[in-house]
C-alpha cells in the first residue's frame, strides 16, 4: 500500500457525464469493463469509505491501508453485489467488515470523533471530523467540548466493535436503520438492540460528567 487515502486513477472522468448516473447502473457499466465508471465509483466513494474506517480503528495509515483494501476487494467481488440493495450498503459493509477484522486482530480500541491529528490538510481533516460546538460558542465554551468529545470518543472506544459499528453509522453518519442493518448484515431488531445497549453503556461510562455538572 502507498499510504494514500484512495484516490481516482490519472485520466479520472470522475464529476463528469458518470456523475449523474445512480450506483446501480455505474455497477452495471463497471462489469461491462468501463473503466471510467470504476473511477466514478472510487471518487464517489473514497471519502465516506475512509471516514467509517477511520473512525472504527483511530489510525489514519492504517484506515488508508483498509480502505484500499476495501476497494480492492469490493471491485474484485463485483459481481457478487445484489442490485435490490443499496450499492452503498453492500460497499461499506465490506469496510466494516475489514475494518472489525482489523480490529480484533491488532486488538486496537480507539475511535475518532475529532479530525485525524495527523491530517495532511484541511480537508482531510474536515472528513474526519464531528463538531460538537456551536458556530457561536466562545473560546471557553469550545474549550469544553473539545473536552467532552474526548470523554465521548474514549466511552465509545470502549465499545464492543459490533456496538461502536452501531453507534457510529447511527449517530455519525445518520443512517437510517435499514441501512446499518443491511450493512451489518443482521436484522433491525438486532441493530437497535445494539444501539440500546451501546447507549446504556455510554450512559454508564459519562454518568461522571453529570456529577460534576
Amino acid at each position: 500500500m502507498t499510504g494514500q487515502p484512495p484516490a481516482a486513477p490519472p485520466g479520472s472522468t470522475a464529476g463528469g457525464a458518470l456523475g449523474a448516473l445512480e450506483d446501480k447502473e455505474l455497477v452495471t457499466r463497471a462489469l461491462e469493463g468501463d473503466e471510467s465508471a470504476y473511477r466514478e465509483i472510487l471518487e464517489r466513494f473514497r471519502r465516506p469509505v475512509f471516514s467509517l474506517i477511520y473512525r472504527m480503528i483511530g489510525d489514519r495509515e492504517q484506515a488508508e491501508d483498509l480502505a484500499q483494501e476495501s476497494f480492492v476487494k469490493a471491485f474484485n467481488n463485483l459481481d457478487s453485489y445484489n442490485p435490490s440493495y443499496r450499492f452503498s450498503s453492500w460497499l461499506f459493509k465490506i469496510a466494516n467488515n475489514h475494518a472489525i477484522d482489523h480490529l480484533r486482530r491488532a486488538r486496537l480500541s480507539t475511535v475518532s470523533i475529532h479530525g485525524s491529528p495527523h491530517a495532511v490538510d484541511s480537508e482531510r481533516e474536515e472528513e474526519t471530523r464531528i463538531v460538537l460546538e456551536a458556530p457561536d460558542e466562545s473560546p471557553e465554551q469550545e474549550m469544553l467540548a473539545v473536552q467532552l468529545g474526548g470523554e465521548i470518543e474514549r466511552a465509545i472506544a470502549r465499545l464492543r466493535p459490533d456496538y461502536r459499528t452501531a453507534v457510529i453509522l447511527r449517530h455519525i453518519e445518520n443512517r437510517p436503520y435499514e441501512e446499518i442493518a443491511e450493512i451489518m448484515g443482521v436484522p433491525i431488531g438486532t441493530v437497535k438492540t445494539f444501539l440500546h445497549r451501546a447507549r446504556a453503556e455510554l450512559r454508564d461510562a459519562l454518568s461522571h460528567l453529570k456529577e460534576e455538572g
